[in-house]
């Protein structure tokens, strides 16, 4: 098995370090973290070369990103290493909330049935790095270069220049787009002068990594095990249940980390992730030392009563974090993405997760106007869109930064006594907020989107990541409706047979427009769910953007409204549309 945090990448010496004038490309990307890794592999499979540069020759260290939600891993099957991720991943859908000895909420974040994925994984960084660097080798149009370090920038007329710092010293280099995703302390950001602005919490957590061997501790039955009539019975009255269950653990103010609060997570190799509050006091240097992190485990662990269980400290790091973002995520030629553009406190797996998700929306883009299939303009809505899903995610990750780390007596006293009510009163649930986890920005504002003429209802409104379900293909096989969306194209869903059914699929194909067809009939349970999901009817149709995001929807269209709509997603001003349709 490959050691993932101990591997080292050579540095290659690259003809464009000798070239004169400096050697042009059409998108550099600085960073192969998550983010420039699935920008880059997103780019290679729309046929965009790419070079991506790295200051380091190494993958991350310790568990970092973990939680990885179910609209990532859907972008990363669409990138070819979706099923990798998950077949390492723990899976989990149900999170507890726990307020000092008592669980007082149990949450199910997928509680409907017919999704691929699952509503979380939790995986280690550098695993999902490793997943993506490997990925990104075998594909050719990909130029990844290890120790390469930008140390200048120079925008001009039709791209940026760009100076690189390797072990053989510094040369230049040219490209027409940058994407700068080189995390939050991005070098790029600083080059160009800008800087993220936002609010930065007075408050510290250790993060530990541990490794060990616990089953359900003896005498005790598994937590949600239900009695031998078949029904399930009332919890079993304790601080955590079986560990070795998949869930989201959050403790508010438990016995064995009193006034504080404290989040596990059950991770791929036998490994927990454990976090615990500090206060603002404490000394990072002093709290990362094991002698320090032994007792506060072994705590954790007495408390559920895994009293016999060893452990193993891998990994440990003290943050201290802040939600922030840059005002503009575009400057130029220059496009900003991850951490380098925005960055949320970690409660909600918000990070990582709105990171890929920026390139997601970055990389259809970016290859639709090399192209020329789109004017430049269209990048303009990369940073408003993912602009307004950053303010949501800073919304979210500050409201449940303020409950979990209230900063006044009467915040905590308020806190305290919703969580007391949670557990017999339904009303407070909606109250508790130990992180509201991560989903995708629904982009009901964007330019791109084509306005509802028809009446649906649901929620795939123009702007929302589509929905997957399971459906019957074309040629008879059982599928995934996410599986069937074209990487490359705008894809076009058709709900229903019959006459209906027909005439749209016959203004799709009178469009003109490069289109991938997905047929969803509707009279087995897999299409019946579908249109359900999605408020079909016969001869409904959807248009999906590239990244598969609803931007049209029709109950009956003609091929002037699909014309019309794709030009529209395409930023196309009136005048190119119209020489784009001769």
């Amino acid at each position: 098995m490959i050691d993932y945090q101990s591997l080292r990448f050579d540095y290659r010496r690259h003809a464009d370090q000798d070239a004169a004038p400096p050697a042009h490309h059409p998108v550099v990307i600085v960073g192969a973290g998550p983010v420039g890794l699935t920008l880059a592999i997103d780019l290679a499979l729309r046929q965009v070369p790419v070079v991506l540069l790295d200051s380091d020759n190494t993958l991350s260290s310790g568990s970092r990103a973990i939680c990885f939600a179910k609209r990532t891993l859907e972008v990363f099957d669409r990138l070819g290493c979706g099923d990798r991720m998950v077949d390492k991943g723990v899976s989990w859908n149900v999170g507890k909330v726990f307020f000092h000895d008592e669980q007082v909420y149990r949450f199910d974040l997928l509680p409907e049935p017919g999704h691929e994925r699952p509503a979380f994984i939790n995986l280690q960084q550098y695993y999902v790095e490793g997943y993506l660097v490997e990925r990104a080798a075998a594909l050719p149009l990909i130029d990844l270069r290890w120790n390469h370090k930008v140390t200048g920038i120079e925008q001009r007329d039709g791209g940026a220049v760009l100076t690189v710092e390797t072990p053989e010293g510094d040369y230049r280099l040219s490209a027409g787009y940058v994407a700068a995703c080189d995390g939050s302390r991005s070098n790029l950001r600083q080059l160009l002068g800008q800087e993220a602005k936002g609010r930065v919490f007075r408050d510290r957590f250790l993060i530990a990594d541990i490794t060990m061997d616990a089953g359900p501790p003896p005498g005790r039955p598994k937590a949600d095990a239900p009695p031998s009539g078949g029904q399930r019975g009332h919890e079993v009255p304790s601080l955590g249940g079986d560990i070795l269950s998949t869930e989201r653990r959050f403790w508010f103010d438990p016995p064995f980390h009193p006034g504080q609060s404290v989040l596990l997570h059950k991770q791929a190799d036998g490994m927990w992730r454990v976090d615990f509050q500090l206060g603002w006091d404490a000394d990072p240097v002093e709290e990362r030392k094991p002698e320090n992190i032994t007792p506060r485990v072994r705590a954790l662990l007495d408390s559920i009563g895994f009293t016999e269980v060893q452990f193993q400290i891998g990994w440990a790091s003290v943050y201290t974090f802040a939600c922030q973002r840059m005002e503009r995520f575009r400057h130029g030629r220059v496009l900003f993405a991850g951490d380098s553009a925005h960055g949320v406190s970690p409660f909600g797996a918000r990070g990582a997760n709105s990171g890929v998700q920026d390139a997601d929306n970055l990389a259809w883009k970016l290859a639709a106007v090399l192209k020329g299939e789109a004017p430049d303009a269209l990048l303009d809505s990369y940073a408003s869109e993912r602009e307004f899903a950053a303010d949501e995610n800073i919304r979210h990750s500050t409201r449940a930064t303020d409950f979990i780390t209230p900063k006044s007596q009467v915040s905590r006293l308020f806190r305290d006594a919703v969580l007391a009510l949670t557990r017999r009163q339904a009303f407070a649930r909606t109250l508790v907020n130990s992180g509201r986890l991560s989903v995708p920005a629904v982009l009901r504002d964007s330019p791109l989107n084509t306005p509802d003429t028809d009446t649906f209802d649901g929620a795939m409104v123009p702007g929302a990541a589509a929905a997957d379900a399971p459906i019957v293909c074309a040629d008879g096989r059982t599928g995934w409706l996410l599986r069937e969306c074209h990487v490359a194209q705008f894809t076009a869903l058709v709900f229903g047979t019959g006459e209906a059914a027909e005439r749209s699929a016959q203004a799709l194909k009178a469009s003109g427009r490069p289109l991938h067809i997905v047929r969803v009939h509707g009279t087995t349970p897999a299409g019946e769910l579908a249109a359900r999901r999605y408020d079909a009817q016969p001869g409904t149709v959807y248009l999906l953007r590239p990244d598969q995001h609803v931007c049209a929807r029709w109950r009956q269209p003609a091929a002037a409204d699909i014309r019309t709509a794709i030009d529209h997603a395409l930023a196309k001003t009136k005048t190119e549309a119209c020489a784009c349709n001769t």
